[in-house]
């Protein structure tokens, strides 16, 4: 893809979450045309000292004055904090790209998987009427995962597609990651473990549900997915079902999927259209799909399909992504495909 080459100017807005330092990573790591990377956020992270391209950065408060002169502002904190400061960008003249779902409710969001634009008709930036869509939405790691399944099995109508999603502690942050270290030290060596984020013992530990004191619940979060699936399918094609697992690993989402077709349907073909979609099939030969192998990977990784011994033109997929840098990889193309039409 042929880029400008005069120099852009971008903020990552919430740059010390760890959504906002993977996709710090991928803008300088990924070839993205960026001349100037700004990092902001929340008042309490402000004077954090990190690295630009190599270079001392410090973060900044954000306010009012953060937009000023930017193209692209990547929200990568709260979806509270996406919210409150998205209007301003907007009022300054920057292009959107929340990747956080606050900006849903507005009437000029609009949410953009470009890898599937050529499988999901969906109307390019230059066809749509100028400024009416300032901000893009970046749909979330699992979303994408589940879009892209949706997508690559669409021309076969499956009667059912569901898909489990096992979710990292990261997903709540640093602190869900301090909470499953310390869980795991006190549990293997027979202390009270702590329970702050998850009111919960997730060390050593599945479960659908966090405990009644947690500021978040579970429920809530599969909630999400499936409306950010729904939000961007948006009747084009059949909804998957969707559930979600919390499990004792840092980081990676894995996922376990089923369709059913009403006629048979060849591996060599499912195999096809995943390649298509987007996902990296690993063949029998290479090491499984784990939330250690997609660290790092900028495709959602599937194993081949395989038939399910009881039910007839059933298949079953396991796969698994970056639970951050797929979702930088997404956010990144947007603005690569805003910058190109």
């Amino acid at each position: 893809m042929v880029l400008p080459e005069h120099s852009l100017r971008v903020a990552i807005a919430g740059a010390t979450t760890l959504r906002g330092k993977d996709l710090k990573y991928w803008l300088e790591e990924g070839g993205f045309p960026a001349g100037e990377i700004r990092l902001v956020d929340e008042e309490i992270a402000s004077g954090t000292l990190t690295e630009v391209a190599g270079e001392p950065a410090v973060v900044q408060s954000i306010s009012e004055s953060s937009f000023e002169g930017l193209r692209f502002v990547f929200f990568a904190g709260s979806a509270a904090f996406a919210a409150k400061h998205g209007p301003a960008a907007d009022r300054a003249g920057a292009s959107v790209i929340d990747m956080t779902g606050g900006s849903w409710a507005g009437s000029r969001a609009r949410p953009w998987i470009p890898r599937l634009d050529a499988l999901i008709s969906a109307p390019t930036p230059s066809a749509l009427p100028n400024d009416h869509y300032h901000t893009w939405v970046a749909p979330s790691t699992p979303a994408i995962v589940a879009c892209s399944l949706a997508a690559a099995l669409a021309e076969f109508s499956p009667e059912s597609l569901a898909i489990t999603f096992f979710q990292p502690v990261s997903e709540r942050g640093d602190e869900g990651i301090s909470e499953l270290e310390g869980q795991t030290i006190k549990l293997l060596s027979f202390q009270p473990i702590p329970q702050q984020v998850f009111d919960t013992q997730v060390a050593f530990n599945l479960t659908a549900r966090w405990g009644p004191e947690s500021t978040e619940r579970i429920s809530d979060a599969r909630t999400t997915i499936a409306r950010e699936v729904q939000r961007y399918l948006a009747g084009r094609i059949s909804l998957p079902a969707v559930m979600l697992i919390q499990v004792p690993v840092f980081h990676g989402h894995a996922f376990a999927a089923w369709a059913q077709f009403k006629s048979p349907v060849s591996e060599e073909t499912l195999t096809t259209k995943l390649n298509t979609a987007g996902f990296k099939v690993v063949p029998p030969d290479e090491p499984s799909p784990s939330n250690l192998t997609a660290a790092g990977e900028a495709q959602p990784m599937i194993t081949l399909p395989e038939r399910d011994a009881n039910v007839a033109n059933g298949y079953w997929f396991w796969g698994a992504a970056d639970n951050f840098r797929l979702a930088s990889v997404n956010a990144t193309q947007i603005a690569e495909r805003l910058l190109a039409s």
